[in-house]
């Protein structure tokens, strides 16, 4: 771990809640980060901010901790309903989501707020019956809290604080309209505090800053060097169909702890997987076309180490903290620059080091000149030696043969041929020749019993097919019918 990820000074320096200072005890939490220290003073005087920082800086311990406290200081309103809501989180993933929420229920564990947690891809039953309990922050993805909205579940006329996390991803994904509809259900900017954190704050982020929020103030650290100082990183610049080759035997060299392989797309992923299954490398995957619970399960063994190694698209790169991802692949290179600088950060997060390699094929290597100059250098361009490009070698429990290993990844087709485990290869080469007698007699058998089916073949005759019949389509007469005639219909 570097020295240099975490600064001198300490939360219990800050005036929070002695409830909240319990729970950053039980978190392990002592000093803070450059992104905490910089905001938590200003959004603890109940002042708005517009902070960015490189992903995995502590921005979601940050605005949790503003929030609660806000909270804990403000009277209790005597006219407040069971479904008023006090703080509204917005995460553009349920997955992100899913890790607000946790780090939420061990911050505020002492605090006697309650938390909520509303995504999209899920059975509705349990999420109502806990807005029907009653949520103090509620946490979740816009479409399927507005559906919950509409059915008059909670209410947000008593909203105290608005918090918008990853809001360059909120445009990529479409929610700005869907972010718009909630916050005009909240009271007045002036009357609440109003956060907003993200990895990079563009000119069309920072115009809905200022239009919903009140005269914020714009935090950045490292404006200039996007991506951690702690990530090595890797380009090699293969064909299309060497990647399957050189992410296999570059899998092997490293050994990673943890390995993030992102794909552009959902079928690029499952070509991966099966490339995965057939050399028999227990993987995950996560993507837009897996189902939710199969997608928190998948994230929830790669975390616990059960699965070393997770293909995913950009659904993993944005906001989640996953501990030691030693090496991210972009298998494919990212079209939008700023995916590439939420991929890398997957890694060398809380001040360790990591290693980000980028595959540049020729499908998608005319990225480069973007991410380049978002990122302010070039990316380290390295050659492709001759063991990285070497066959893989099946697993000695595998019952494949070599020619099913990686002679075509990039194949829709699914199916596996078996080979006995008696039967070697030096028994393909020179079988035995009693074998072999037995072969040639079955191999004779068989083709005397095909020529005697083609012959009884040859003197069934098809029955011939009737003719296909017309019939008049009559209508009502139009200008068309009289000029053309009627339609005929194929019966």
């Amino acid at each position: 771990m570097k020295k240099n990820y975490l600064t001198d000074r300490k939360f219990q320096d800050f005036e929070l809640d002695e409830s909240l200072k319990s729970g950053l005890n039980d978190a392990g939490f002592e000093f803070c980060t450059p992104i905490q220290e910089a905001s938590l003073p200003t959004a603890l005087e109940g002042k708005d901010v517009a902070g960015q920082a490189q992903t995995g800086t502590g921005k979601t311990i940050a605005f949790l901790l503003a929030c609660s406290d806000y909270l804990l200081r403000q009277q209790v309103d005597p006219e407040r309903r069971a479904k008023d809501v006090l703080a509204l989180i917005l995460a553009p993933t349920r997955e992100l989501a899913i890790q607000i929420h946790q780090d939420a229920e061990i911050l505020l564990k002492h605090t006697g707020l309650r938390t909520g947690l509303i995504y999209g891809g899920t059975k509705y039953d349990a999420q109502k019956a806990q807005l029907e309990s009653g949520v103090d922050l509620l946490i979740g993805t816009p479409g399927r809290l507005i559906d919950l909205f509409n059915q008059r579940l909670f209410s947000l006329r008593r909203a105290q604080v608005l918090v918008i996390d990853e809001a360059d991803r909120m445009f990529d994904m479409g929610f700005i309209q869907d972010i718009r509809f909630l916050i005009r259900r909240m009271p007045p900017a002036a009357d609440r505090l109003n956060l907003l954190y993200s990895a990079t704050l563009t000119y069309r982020v920072m115009e809905l800053a200022y239009e919903h929020m009140n005269d914020p103030r714009e935090i950045k650290m490292d404006d200039q060097v996007q991506v951690a100082s702690g990530i090595r990183e890797q380009c090699y610049c293969p064909a299309t169909e060497e990647k399957p080759l050189l992410l296999m035997n570059l899998l092997k060299r490293f050994a990673p702890t943890r390995a993030l392989v992102f794909a552009n797309t959902r079928v690029t992923v499952d070509k991966i997987s099966r490339l995965f299954k057939k050399n028999r490398i227990p993987h995950g995957i996560l993507a837009g076309h897996v189902s939710q619970i199969s997608r928190e399960k998948e994230l929830e063994r790669f975390k616990q180490g059960k699965n070393r190694i997770l293909v995913a698209t950009d659904v993993a790169a944005r906001g989640l903290h996953i501990p030691e991802v030693s090496h991210v692949f972009n298998y494919d290179l990212p079209q939008d620059p700023e995916s590439y600088i939420h991929r890398v950060g997957r890694t060398a997060r809380a001040g360790f080091e990591g290693m980000a390699i980028s595959f540049l094929c020729d499908k998608y290597a005319f990225a480069i000149e973007g991410i380049e100059a978002l990122v302010d250098h070039a990316l380290p361009k390295h050659d492709i030696e001759p063991w990285m490009l070497e066959a893989i070698q099946p697993s000695p429990d595998a019952d494949l043969t070599d020619a099913e290993i990686l002679e075509s990844p990039e194949s829709d087709s699914d199916e596996e041929v078996s080979v006995s485990p008696e039967l070697t290869a030096q028994s393909v080469e020179h079988p035995h020749p009693l074998q072999e007698t037995e072969q040639t007699r079955t191999s004779t058998d068989q083709a005397a019993a095909d020529e005697t089916q083609a012959s009884d073949a040859s003197e069934i005759k098809p029955k011939p097919r009737p003719p296909l019949k017309f019939e008049t389509f009559k209508g009502p007469k139009s200008r068309f019918s009289k000029r053309f005639g009627e339609i005929p219909m194929i019966g």
